[in-house]
């Protein structure tokens, strides 16, 4: 029988953040991820002033730097012809005053060639885990994976955590049921090339336009996008050839025919089901669940990395105690929960906001620029307060500071 001090189901951000953290605290570690590699398209591709500033305490920031990275110091919308700036990250506190829009993978890769440096670290790739084990109490003992080559196997561990995602199957094999929220849209993903004369403005983050709204980032030579649709309606979208989305999304951007074309069929387009939900109770005996597994986010704002890196360290820093003396009880699971839970809360609160003011409206077509809303209308009369929604989307409530264990 394989053993552990920590498993850890997932090797995403939470996942390699958490697993680098314990293993810096001399914690026998074991990251369990199914995939071969990091190597994945639309994943959360943006890195917060608050990460950024954790990646500094670790050491990291100086080879972070080094990755291929655009900046976004402020977050704009065109709002049918109005520009509103609705954060401004200049001026917030702190060394880093963008977020980095940097591929997954390589901040993945990042964590993990540190944390593969740590003795008691252990990164198993190409390891779904198939279910949990329980001992004769009906608490969490580790889990059940098979192997690349479809041999199954077992690890025992003392703690088991929960980094696999809004689809966790650890979550669901523990019998623990997320509470979900109704969202009013989903997303289509397309990575389209810049045109050759485009201006590579990377402040515009989100444009809104007779019932179409799409949210870029500039990736150097192309645009991550996301096309926002209502909720439900891929399927019937889709009867219609690619050619009308084509020329629907070009419309909206500005994009000309030669550009668009490089979307040759559906099959460039992803969706992503959106999903709102929230544990009640993030922990069982001998598990614990973090990130999108504890708290599936919305995409507004890109802020789901950041929360569940931010949920790693304050797992991190409450647990390592505990596991190190080998008396890790659901006390010590139900602390974290109780760190974390504001910053969860808060965060949703304001995606479900913004879903109601703005994005339920831009995709009935009844937002105007003449006619903003409240909250929008103040943001582009008093510039102060693009520092507020700044810092907020950028730090966030509560945001970790790396422990000192982990600390370089």
């Amino acid at each position: 029988m394989e053993r552990t001090t920590c498993c850890v189901v997932g090797g995403g951000p939470a996942g390699m953040m958490l697993g680098l953290l314990l293993a810096r605290a001399g914690i026998e570690v074991t990251v369990l991820e199914k995939h071969g590699d990091f190597l994945r398209d639309f994943r959360g591709d943006t890195v917060h002033p608050s990460t950024l500033r954790l990646l500094d305490e670790l050491g990291l920031g100086e080879r972070f730097a080094r990755l291929p990275a655009r900046k976004l110091r402020d977050m704009r919308m065109h709002i049918e012809g109005t520009t509103v700036v609705a954060g401004d990250l200049r001026h917030i506190p702190g060394r880093h005053k963008y977020i980095a829009m940097v591929p997954q993978w390589d901040f993945l890769d990042l964590l993990a060639g540190e944390a593969a440096t740590e003795p008691s670290f252990t990164l198993r790739m190409r390891t779904a885990a198939t279910g949990v084990r329980r001992d004769g109490s009906g608490r969490i003992t580790g889990v059940r994976y098979v192997a690349e080559d479809g041999t199954p196997g077992e690890i025992a561990a003392d703690l088991t955590v929960a980094c696999d995602g809004r689809g966790s199957l650890v979550r669901a094999a523990a019998g623990l049921t997320p509470v979900s929220y109704d969202v009013p849209i989903d997303v289509w993903q397309v990575r389209v090339p810049a045109p050759p004369d485009d201006l590579k403005s990377d402040r515009v983050f989100l444009s809104i336009r007779d019932g179409q709204v799409a949210a870029t980032m500039d990736r150097g030579d192309y645009y991550q996008t996301s096309y926002l649709i209502k909720k439900g309606t891929d399927g019937e979208l889709r009867s219609h050839g690619v050619e009308w989305f084509r020329d629907r999304l070009g419309a909206l951007l500005g994009w000309d025919r030669a550009t668009m074309a490089e979307i040759r069929s559906w099959d460039d387009v992803k969706l992503l089901e959106v999903t709102m939900d929230r544990l009640p109770r993030w922990y069982t005996e001998g598990l614990l669940c973090i990130g999108d597994a504890a708290h599936t986010m919305s995409p507004v704002g890109g802020v789901g990395v950041n929360l569940a890196i931010q949920d790693a360290v304050a797992a991190a820093r409450l647990l390592a105690g505990p596991l190190r003396r080998g008396d890790i009880g659901v006390r010590d699971l139900a602390r974290v929960q109780k760190r974390r839970w504001l910053p969860m809360a808060v965060t949703q609160k304001q995606q479900q906001g913004e879903h109601d003011m703005l994005l339920t409206p831009a995709l009935a077509g009844t937002l105007s620029g003449d006619r903003l809303p409240l909250p929008l209308r103040m943001l582009r009369r008093v510039p102060a307060l693009r520092t507020v929604t700044g810092y907020l989307g950028g730090v966030g409530v509560r945001p970790e500071h790396a422990p000192a264990f982990a600390r370089r």
